[in-house]
């Protein structure tokens, strides 16, 4: 920053503070049966392993030989899987095809306690992005390819009323709603309008949209990363002067929400009316992937605000989380135990 000021939002400065891990910890002694609705889109992560030592005569590519593989739940699934690993009561509201990849999501949905409903009536495909990963005999494994199928365009009429239908339904019994929108094709217009009407009658709605962000204008938290940022105002983030130009646009664009924005390795900021919070990443530890992160993040995040936390305290809570999930690789969900032992381990020292 110039003059090496602390960043500021029309003059009101929260000076950055370590992380007060001493007060999460009560709050995630109430994340346990918090009922959290997840909206979005349905993947399916389909990851291939095998091992590789040859190049094929038929074209400049590595043959690989199948070993294995898996599917795990994707995008919104991954979300739901995050809340219902932090003790939350998951619905979880999408689409999903008739096919293969949807019947396996189902499965995991029931394997891990998360009610799923999805539109009867189905004509397209299952989302999924396969990934192929493969290595040498003794070197690790890494990924190169990944191959997405699914829908394109808008969904048919009758499956996003339905979707419509669902939402306004099931939000009913909810303490709070994360918007999980990776351009697939659920956020559609009627279900951003049930979304918004939740957050006017109260309900904290957490919106993390890929590519339409302003549509969530009404949510309680508006959760970009700094390229969604740059994305919806036209500016650079790329330093703390940079990004306070950018957050102060996205509020006259979309104005008096709270701004909760992922920095990867710099941490989250926390906009609110004047007032900025910088919080910097969690630990030092070197990151291994960070697929899917930002669904875990904003689980953290919403069920926070569902067990009472304030949006900068629940943004803490996330802050933790996040830098534990990129421990791991691929596809991953924290554990409620896990978080509770990272802040203890934190707060004693």
């Amino acid at each position: 920053m110039q003059n090496g000021g602390p960043p500021s939002l029309n003059g009101r400065v929260r000076t950055p503070r370590p992380l007060e891990n001493a007060s999460l910890l009560p709050v995630l002694a109430r994340f346990p049966g918090r009922k959290v609705l997840v909206v979005g889109d349905l993947v399916a992560d389909q990851y291939i392993y095998g091992e590789t030592d040859r190049i094929s005569r038929e074209a400049p590519v590595a043959i690989v030989r199948y070993e294995s593989g898996e599917v795990k739940l994707g995008a919104a699934g991954n979300a739901a899987a995050n809340l219902k690993a932090l003790g939350a009561k998951v619905t979880l509201v999408g689409s999903l095809g008739r096919d293969e990849l949807g019947t396996q999501v189902r499965a995991l949905c029931r394997e891990q306690g998360i009610r799923l409903a999805t539109p009867k009536a189905v004509r397209v495909p299952t989302e999924s992005k396969t990934r192929i990963l493969a290595g040498g005999l003794n070197t690790r494994r890494q990924q190169m390819l990944r191959l997405d199928r699914g829908n394109q365009g808008k969904l048919p009429p009758e499956l996003e009323a339905e979707l419509a239908k669902l939402v306004g339904s099931l939000a009913q019994d909810a303490e709070a709603m994360l918007v999980s929108d990776y351009g697939a094709g659920v956020l559609c217009e009627k279900v951003i309008a049930e979304v918004q009407a939740a957050a006017r009658a109260g309900m904290p709605v957490v919106a993390d949209s890929r590519y339409n962000l302003a549509a969530f204008d009404g949510a309680t938290v508006l959760k970009p990363n700094e390229p969604e940022l740059g994305a919806l105002t036209g500016l650079r983030t790329d330093d703390e002067e940079q990004l306070v130009r950018a957050i102060k646009r996205a509020q006259k664009l979309l104005p008096n929400r709270a701004w909760v924005v992922t920095r990867g390795r710099n941490g989250i900021a926390v906009a609110e009316g004047s007032h900025l919070q910088l919080i910097p990443a969690h630990g030092g530890r070197e990151i291994v992937d960070v697929t899917g992160a930002g669904d875990t993040v904003g689980a953290a995040l919403v069920l926070a605000m569902a067990a009472g936390a304030n949006v900068e305290t629940a943004a803490r809570v996330a802050n933790v989380a996040g830098a534990l999930k990129v421990q791991k690789s691929g596809t991953a969900t924290v554990s409620v135990q896990e978080l509770a032992a990272e802040i203890a381990r934190a707060e004693a020292r």
